[in-house]
C-alpha cells in the first residue's frame, strides 16, 4: 500500500551551484526510477547552516513530496546515503490528502 511522504535532501553543490537544477532533475528521475510516484518538488535555495559541523556551511534544500511504498523509502535512503551531492536527508511520512466532499446544494422554496 503506498503511502504520502516528504523528503528533505540538503545538496552539497559547493563549486557546482551552476548544476544545481540537473542535480535536482537527477534526483528526481532517480525517485521515479524506484517507483515513486512525485507529487511536488520544491526548490528552496540555497541556505547558511545555523550549525555546521562538517566541511559545509551551507546547502541547497529541496523538498520532494511524492507516493511510495513504506519498504522504498529505507532503500532511498541508503541509495542517497552514497550519492556525494546529497549532504543531508530527512523523510517523514504525510496524512493522506482527503477528497473534498461535494457541497450539497440547498433547494430553494
Amino acid at each position: 500500500m503506498n503511502r504520502r511522504y516528504e523528503a528533505l535532501l540538503v545538496l552539497n553543490a559547493q563549486g557546482k551551484e551552476d548544476t544545481v537544477r540537473e542535480i535536482i532533475e537527477r534526483l528526481e528521475s532517480e525517485f521515479q526510477k524506484e517507483g515513486a510516484q512525485i507529487e511536488q518538488v520544491q526548490k528552496m535555495d540555497k541556505r547558511h547552516f545555523s550549525y555546521v559541523a562538517g566541511a559545509l556551511d551551507s546547502g541547497y534544500y529541496v523538498n520532494f513530496v511524492f507516493n511510495a511504498d513504506p519498504a522504498l523509502v529505507a532503500k532511498l535512503r541508503a541509495k542517497f546515503k552514497l550519492d556525494p551531492e546529497v549532504y543531508r536527508q530527512s523523510y517523514e511520512r504525510l496524512p493522506e490528502k482527503k477528497e473534498k466532499p461535494a457541497k450539497k446544494v440547498a433547494k430553494g422554496r
